[in-house]
């Protein structure tokens, strides 16, 4: 099992489109990832549970995952997190 801890950049969290995209690079990965905030785990390929974490700039979030590359994706997934999507 992979797991990270990943502070939250976009400066207005991760809102419906980020949460979008962020959704669809998880589904590409193929891989089971969850995703933890305080004491609530969701299932990250579901934009409604994403979006009901309430993902503000600075929150710490948990990935973590199982499987082929679960490295590379959670990876993947971390850089996704640190960049600052509401950046013109």
């Amino acid at each position: 099992m992979a797991d990270r801890s990943v502070t939250i950049a976009s400066a207005n969290g991760l809102h419906a489109r980020p949460a979008s995209l962020f959704v669809q690079e998880v589904t590409k990965s193929g891989l089971s990832v969850e995703m933890t905030k305080g004491e609530k785990t969701i299932n990250a390929a579901s934009i409604l549970g994403l979006i009901s974490l309430g993902l503000q700039h600075g929150d710490e979030v948990a990935l973590r995952t199982d499987g082929d590359n679960a490295d590379s994706v959670l990876d993947d997934l971390a850089a996704f997190l640190t960049i600052d999507h509401d950046a013109s």
